[in-house]
C-alpha cells in the first residue's frame, strides 16, 4: 500500500499536481490521508496523559492510534507539502506528532537508540515554494531525519519545484520540468 500524506490545502496546488503525478508512476494502491480534513486532538495535559497511559499498558486499540498504524504498514509513503513561511504547513506537524508513537512507529534498544518499527523502504517528500531560498533543514530535512533516525526508512527522496512565485520566472515550466524528471 502507497499512503499519500497530503499537506496541500489549495485545490489547485501545484504540490499534488506533482505528487499526483509521481503516484500514477508507483505501483499499489494508494491510500490517502488528507491534513486539511482531520481535526487534531487538542494536545493538553489530560489528552497527554491518555495518550501516555494507553502507550505504557501496550493498548493500540484506541482509533487514535489509527495514523501510527496505517503509516507503519504503508510499503511506500509520498508526502506532498508545500513550502509555507518557511517549512511545511502545520497540519504537517500535527501528524507527525501523532504518527510519533512508541510501539507503532519506533521504539527504543536498551541503549536509548531509536529502532524504526515502519515497513516502507521508500519516502518521497515532494515539495514546492514560491522562492529560491528553501533550506533543507527547515522542512525536507526534518522528515528525513525522522524517516531515517526514528522509523527505519532509510531511502528518502526530495522532490522539489522552486522559484515558482519569482517574477520572470515561468512557473508551469518549472513544474512541468519537475514533473518530467519524475
Amino acid at each position: 500500500m502507497i499512503l499519500y500524506v497530503n499537506a496541500c490545502a489549495r485545490t489547485d496546488s501545484r504540490t499534488d499536481r506533482i505528487a499526483s503525478k509521481l503516484l500514477e508512476k508507483l505501483d499499489g494502491d494508494v491510500k490517502e490521508v488528507k491534513l486539511s480534513e482531520i481535526i487534531f486532538p487538542n494536545t493538553n495535559e489530560k489528552f497527554l496523559k491518555e495518550r501516555a497511559d494507553y502507550i505504557e499498558a501496550d493498548n493500540y486499540d484506541d482509533p487514535y492510534f489509527d495514523m501510527a498504524k496505517q503509516f507503519a504498514k504503508a510499503d511506500t509513503i509520498v508526502i506532498a507539502a508545500p513550502y509555507w513561511d518557511l517549512s511545511f504547513p502545520a497540519a504537517l506537524k500535527q501528524y507527525i506528532e501523532h504518527i510519533n508513537v512508541l510501539g507503532i512507529t519506533f521504539e527504543y534498544s536498551v541503549e536509548g537508540i531509536p529502532i524504526g518499527l515502519c515497513k516502507a523502504k521508500k519516502l518521497y517528500y515532494v515539495m514546492t515554494a514560491g522562492g529560491a531560498y528553501v533550506p533543507e533543514e527547515f522542512g525536507f530535512g526534518y522528515i528525513k531525519a525522522l524517516a531515517m533516525n526514528f522509523y527505519g526508512i532509510k531511502d528518502v527522496e526530495l522532490i522539489k519545484a522552486i522559484g515558482l512565485d519569482i517574477i520572470g520566472n515561468d512557473a508551469e515550466a518549472i513544474v512541468q520540468d519537475c514533473i518530467s524528471d519524475l
